[in-house]
């Protein structure tokens, strides 16, 4: 990760939390870079504890959470970063890839179309919990305070699925067609584990009923100009 943000061609600082594990273990590269700022927890709280913990140290106008073993495609940063800046949506997001051992990659196109979308209007190309997710949701750069308003759920997994949308249940944003980020896939991989599909159900059930009751709550009546309500 470190290294695929150090071929960025826009400035970057970086928040690294660590969980519960011990600084001494932080890579040479990552410990050395001024850019790169640590947030060691004391004890282990879990991802989505950790990523709230660090959206208090974020200094930067847009932030992107993102694994510590994948990394963004070189010109992740300068892609949306431009269309934040000349649009004034709220959120920018693209295409992801799986990187396979050997260094061939797939592609993912997530299911909502490329072009901007209104707040809310993600979430409805998740036609039910099973399916696939309608957005990747590392591949969001946003707004650091409309992150802030919809921070990770406290799930133990699939943590990020509720930030996703929420980022964009809350506010229009813009998919680009191009892969902004890359899933590295290793034997280590959470979603490799045994244990990974006892809760996945469960999680994408509670993310899929997050964004239709935020949706909901954030319901503009139409108005009417017989009864003078607006």
């Amino acid at each position: 990760m470190h290294a695929s943000l150090c071929r960025q061609g826009v400035p970057w600082e970086a928040v690294v939390a660590l969980d519960g594990a011990d600084p001494a273990r932080l890579p040479a590269a990552l410990a050395g870079d001024p850019r790169v700022r640590v947030l060691a927890l004391p004890r282990p709280v879990g991802a989505a504890c950790a990523r709230n913990l660090a959206l208090n140290e974020v200094r930067t106008e847009y932030v992107n959470w993102a694994d510590d073993d994948d990394e963004f495609t070189d010109d992740a940063m300068a892609l949306r970063l431009h269309a934040l800046e000349n649009s004034g949506v709220g959120w920018c997001a693209g295409y992801s890839q799986d990187l396979h051992p050997d260094g061939t990659t797939t592609l993912w196109r997530c299911p909502p179309p490329p072009g901007r979308h209104a707040a809310g209007d993600v979430w409805t190309y998740w036609k039910a919990p099973s399916d696939t997710i309608p957005i990747g949701p590392t591949t969001i750069l946003a707004r650091t305070d409309l992150v802030r308003a919809a921070p990770m759920g406290g799930l133990v997994q699939g943590e990020d699925y509720l930030a996703a949308i929420g980022v964009t249940c809350l506010a229009p944003g813009i998919l680009l067609p191009v892969p902004v980020y890359r899933y590295r896939k290793h034997p280590g991989q959470m979603t490799r584990q045994e244990s990974y599909e006892v809760l996945e159900s469960a999680a994408r059930r509670h993310a899929w009923n997050y964004g239709r009751s935020l949706r909901a709550a954030l319901h503009v009546p139409a108005t009417s100009d017989a009864a003078g309500v607006v």
